[in-house]
């Protein structure tokens, strides 16, 4: 029985020692996720992944992102923010897998001898040769390089940095610990460590020299750091904030106490250690309440800010022109546009695109009826059986603006002649979805009619669930409604209330079905 119970301890403790953050919806246009193999020297055995964004400029800044014990490369770019912030600002991410082991698997080597010294072997080595393969495979920048991490990965972004100061220029470490915390393999497993035991105490030149010693002699500049914990994790206790902060202030000759306090979000306590020359060198982040789930929503943002990647190199080159637009869904209210991303080789990343419109098959001028973060835009409030024109053209966060796109012309279908009416009513909503019934069909014609067809638009992100006494049908966000033999009829004047639908939205989305329109 007790070697029952240390088994099922080691195994709670593994997957908790892993970074626990919600999934991520995928950005709306995204590269691709690719594994390397013969990246080069990997002592390590690692496995590399990386994320290389479509928009990027031609020497692209290069994020190291490292996963939590028991996870993986492909696992942290599914749970963590850092691809999206790539796609939005322009760097690459590489994504690695640690395979080694110390009480339980995949976690990064920070207590063995060899990955104490600079070139000494084991994961850091392996690291080192990613990120040269992406500065010789996409021109990577070598003096905008980064690391970051959760858990096991933020102990190694500490580690890095002390190990590698001169390769990078910044870190983001979520739930590490200091550098040489670890006494070795078997001080590595929570609950018989001593570094994460709760007791771990140094005094900050023990901590500043330790970080010295890893590359003796080395005298240039040390990459800033920013660190981050939760106030209520037991597994890598928040105590190790304090030791950190210890660390790197010695590191770089400045008072533990901070040189100014802040609360940037409700419940995030902010200190930042600055030099003479007003520069943060160290900022730590004490999160409220929080246990071992960092990086939650947001905080990758702040990471990439610190680094100084969401602030544009000047940038005066467009973006490229999109595909000429594609147009589906037409009724006679609206038609629903997708198109080909352009493309930003100027460093600020493609912002959105603005879409443009003419009247009429000739003639006219085009003039902006929207705007869009995607590649896609529902026009409404058309009128029915007319001809209009269509252009796309895209922005960079940089303000540059594209050449137009090529011209799709749509004729809307005949709307109604007065025959009929369509009228809502929201019988109940809740946070992520709600309930028109009766949608009240009205005959206002001066004959019997023996048919009705609505058709109405769903807002973005919104999904029919369920209706009743109709033929429904959709096309992306439009709806089609046919009556059924029982409701078909309606003399002049007359009405029919049997028809109804349910809808799901995203949490928090208030907005309702629109362009209702009955023949």
């Amino acid at each position: 029985m007790r070697r029952l119970t240390t088994v099922l301890a080691g195994a709670c403790a593994a997957a908790l020692f892993a970074v626990m953050t919600v999934a991520l919806g995928s950005p709306a246009v995204a590269a691709a996720l690719v594994e390397v193999t013969g990246f080069g020297d990997n002592p390590g055995n690692m496995r590399m992944h990386v994320y290389v964004p479509d928009s990027r400029p031609a020497s692209p800044a290069i994020v190291v992102a490292m996963h939590g014990c028991g996870g993986s490369g492909p696992g942290f770019h599914q749970s963590s923010e850092f691809a999206s912030l790539a796609d939005r600002y322009g760097f690459i991410v590489i994504y690695p897998t640690a395979t080694q082991s110390a009480g339980f698997g995949n976690c990064f080597d920070t207590w063995s001898d060899a990955a104490k010294q600079r070139g000494g072997g084991s994961d850091p080595v392996s690291l080192v040769s990613m990120i040269n393969y992406v500065e010789r495979t996409y021109r990577g920048d070598p003096n905008r390089v980064y690391a970051t991490g959760s858990s096991s990965g933020g102990m190694m972004t500490q580690h890095m940095l002390a190990v590698y100061p001169d390769l990078f220029k910044a870190g983001a470490s979520f739930m590490g610990v200091p550098f040489n915390c670890f006494a070795g393999a078997s001080d590595y497993p929570p609950g018989s460590s001593r570094c994460t035991g709760g007791s771990m105490d140094r005094t900050p030149q023990q901590w500043g020299d330790a970080v010295r010693q890893a590359y003796p002699g080395y005298s240039g500049p040390r990459p800033r750091i920013q660190l981050w914990h939760g106030t209520s994790d037991t597994l890598v206790p928040y105590s190790l904030l304090r030791e950190s902060i210890e660390q790197w202030t010695n590191v770089f000759g400045l008072s533990q106490t901070p040189t100014g306090t802040d609360t940037p979000q409700a419940g995030w306590s902010r200190g930042r250690y600055a030099d003479p020359s007003g520069t943060v060198q160290v900022e730590a982040y004490s999160i409220q309440g929080a246990g071992h789930t960092l990086p939650q929503s947001g905080m990758a943002r702040y990471a990439v800010e610190f680094f100084g990647l969401t602030t544009s190199q000047t940038d005066t080159t467009p973006p490229t022109t999109p595909g000429t637009p594609v147009a589906s869904g037409v009724t006679a209210t609206g038609a629903t546009l997708t198109w080909t991303a352009s493309t930003d080789q100027g460093g600020s990343g493609v912002a959105g695109y603005d879409i443009l419109r003419a009247p009429g098959a000739t003639g006219g001028t085009f003039a902006q009826v929207g705007t869009s973060a995607t590649t896609s835009f529902t026009d409404t409030g058309l009128s029915a059986s007319t001809a209009y024109r269509y252009q796309v053209r895209a922005r960079d966060a940089a303000g540059n603006v594209s050449a137009v796109s090529g011209t799709v012309q749509i004729t809307t279908q005949g709307g109604t002649t007065g025959a009929c009416r369509a009228t809502p009513t929201v019988q109940s909503q809740w946070g992520n979805g709600y309930v028109i019934q009766p949608l009240t069909i009205t005959n206002t014609g001066t004959s019997t009619i023996t048919g009705w067809t609505v058709t109405f638009t769903l807002p973005a992100g919104h999904t029919l669930t369920g209706s009743w006494n109709a033929t429904v049908t959709t096309s992306g966000q439009t709806v089609t409604v046919r009556s059924v033999g029982h409701n078909g009829t309606l003399a002049p004047g007359a009405s029919t209330t049997s028809f109804g639908f349910q809808a799901s939205r995203p949490n928090g989305d208030t907005a309702l079905p629109s362009g209702y329109a009955c023949a």
